[in-house]
C-alpha cells in the first residue's frame, strides 16, 4: 500500500497521467496502413490493378500472440469468400484464415514457411500471406474501410 502511495505521489510530482487513451492501449489500429479493406473476420486487402494481397491484421496477430506456423494454399488454387484458405498457429491457439474475397492464388509468400513470425513483425508488409486475382471484385466494397475496421475492433475487444 505504501509503495502504491509513493507511486502515486511520485506520478503526481512529474505531472505524470494515469489516463490512457484508447489510441495508447491499441496502437495497432492506428497504424494500419491506408488503402485497405478489412474483414470482420480481421484478415486484410489490398487490392492493386488485377491483384489482391491478403493477410491477418495487426490487431489479429497481437491477439494470437506469437506466430510459430502458418498453414498457406498452393499457388493456382482457388480461395472463396469467407471460406478458409488456411491456418496461423501460435503459442495460444491455431486458427483458420478466411479469405475475404473470391479468386485464383497466383502467389503464396513462401517466407512464412521459414519465418512465420513475419505475420507478428510486418503484418501488412513482410506478412502477406498470399496474392489472389479476384474472380468478382464487387466483393471488396462489402469489405470495411480503416475507420470502420476501428470501430469495429474498439466494440468487439469491449465486449470482451
Amino acid at each position: 500500500m505504501a509503495l502504491r502511495m509513493w507511486a502515486s505521489s511520485t506520478a503526481n510530482a512529474l505531472k505524470l497521467s494515469s489516463s490512457v487513451s484508447k489510441s495508447q492501449l491499441s496502437p495497432s489500429l492506428d497504424a494500419s496502413p491506408q488503402g485497405l479493406k478489412y474483414a470482420n473476420s480481421h484478415e486484410w486487402v489490398k487490392h492493386e490493378g488485377s491483384v489482391a494481397t491478403i493477410g491477418i491484421t495487426d490487431h489479429a496477430q497481437d491477439h494470437l500472440g506469437e506466430v510459430v506456423f502458418v498453414e498457406l494454399p498452393e499457388e493456382n488454387g482457388s480461395v472463396s469468400k469467407e471460406k478458409s484458405f488456411g491456418a496461423v498457429e501460435s503459442v495460444k491457439a491455431t486458427s483458420e484464415i478466411l479469405s475475404p474475397i473470391s479468386g485464383e492464388v497466383i502467389e503464396v509468400n513462401k517466407k512464412l514457411t521459414e519465418a512465420p513470425g513475419l505475420i507478428n513483425s510486418s503484418p501488412y508488409e513482410d506478412g502477406w500471406m498470399i496474392k489472389v486475382k479476384p474472380s468478382n471484385p464487387s466483393e471488396l466494397e462489402s469489405l470495411m474501410g480503416s475507420k470502420e475496421y476501428t470501430k469495429f475492433c474498439e466494440e468487439e475487444d469491449a465486449a470482451h
